[in-house]
């Protein structure tokens, strides 16, 4: 078992991890994801101890590995790291490789590590390659060897570090395939992967990272079919966002055209949806809202997924009831309520802004 107790590592310039905690069981296959730059190699780094945490606890099998004296060797002999680059040396072929750390660290004999390694090469698809160099090898190959010379060291925990990023796109199945088979084994495996198909179809629990930590976990149907946090919902269903906020009457109007034809183009959303959300701007801000909730600061989130091509509006603000059906300009709301895929409304007095408009594009 391992346990995160407010780990962070800071560096002079960036806090990838501020506040982690987490309690990781012996079986547990944990997917981490989240956004480029949020902690998330940082943090299984540091569980191997090659990034050495700047404050909390790793407490692995009951001992934390992060107190002063404490020999990091015998943690990493309980684990095994797989990295993107493979990190495979060049002057030594396949079973070479997968023989060294097996002789120098757990001292076994070579006839030993040798058949090891051939046992290994076979489980992992590789039969007849042991006399292969690296550069012999394609990339999936050579990152099924750095598999097989992980397993080797019988290691208790198996991090992979975006295991299938520098892979060709065709190489990437072979190595999923192989990680795939391994999750039967009863090791902690922890995974950094941006395939968030993949993250859902292998893992038990699931880790989303962001803002410093473990911003959302739960199993794989919690977090990719019913996120409860905003972040891991735009995360998972790949939504781009764009907020406006309108809450000085003196708000840059031609401005906000121009922030939403940027949107547009940055995310190749088609002519006719940036026509609905520039439409939507102009009837149902300026035309209904303005005209009456001058005083009110208004948000206009646009939501466009990746996933499945939709664009969804939002309009929030405080104040009153003020239901545009009911009490705006009954023309625009028609022109808008006409054009649009669905378009309702909801009051909650408790809520923080009382007024919310959904429009699906």
């Amino acid at each position: 078992m391992i346990e995160l107790v407010h780990l962070e590592k800071r560096y002079k310039n960036a806090v990838p991890l501020a506040d982690v905690n987490a309690v990781i069981n012996d079986g547990d296959v944990i997917s981490i994801i989240g956004p480029s730059g949020t902690g998330k190699s940082t943090l299984i780094r540091c569980i191997d101890m090659l990034e050495r945490p700047t404050g909390g606890k790793i407490i692995l099998d009951g001992e934390d590995i992060c107190a002063p004296g404490y020999d990091v060797t015998k943690a990493r002999r309980k684990m095994g790291m797989v990295f993107q680059s493979f990190n495979l040396f060049g002057h030594l072929n396949a079973i070479e490789n997968i023989m060294q750390a097996q002789i120098d660290i757990l001292k076994r004999p070579k006839n030993e590590a040798y058949e090891t390694g051939i046992q290994l090469l076979r489980r992992v698809g590789l039969a007849g390659k042991e006399k292969n160099y690296p550069d012999e090898l394609s990339g999936g190959q050579k990152q099924r060897v750095a598999i097989a010379r992980t397993l080797a060291m019988d290691p208790e925990v198996i991090l992979f570090d975006e295991p299938t990023s520098a892979l060709d796109p065709t190489m990437v199945g072979e190595v999923q395939s192989v990680i795939r088979d391994l999750t039967n084994m009863d090791k902690i495996m922890l995974i950094v992967t941006h395939e968030l198909n993949f993250a859902k179809a292998i893992c038990n629990r699931v880790f989303y990272m962001d803002q410093g930590g473990i911003y959302e976990e739960g199993t794989p149907e919690q977090i990719f079919e019913h996120p409860k946090e905003d972040l891991t919902r735009r995360f998972v269903r790949k939504l781009r966002v764009l907020e406006l906020k309108v809450d000085s009457p003196y708000f840059d109007f031609a401005g906000a055209g121009t922030e939403i034809d940027r949107y547009c183009m940055q995310n190749d959303i088609v002519p006719r949806t940036k026509y609905f959300i520039r439409l939507i701007f102009e009837e149902l801000f300026f035309h209904i809202l303005r005209p009456v909730l001058d005083h009110v600061p208004v948000l206009i989130m646009v939501e466009h997924s990746e996933q499945d091509d939709k664009t969804e509006v939002t309009v929030s603000y405080g104040g009153d009831k003020f239901d545009p059906a009911e009490n705006g300009d009954g023309f625009s709301y028609k022109v808008l309520n006409s054009t649009v895929c669905s378009l309702t409304y909801h009051y909650d007095p408790d809520a923080k802004q009382t007024n919310l408009i959904r429009i699906l594009i």
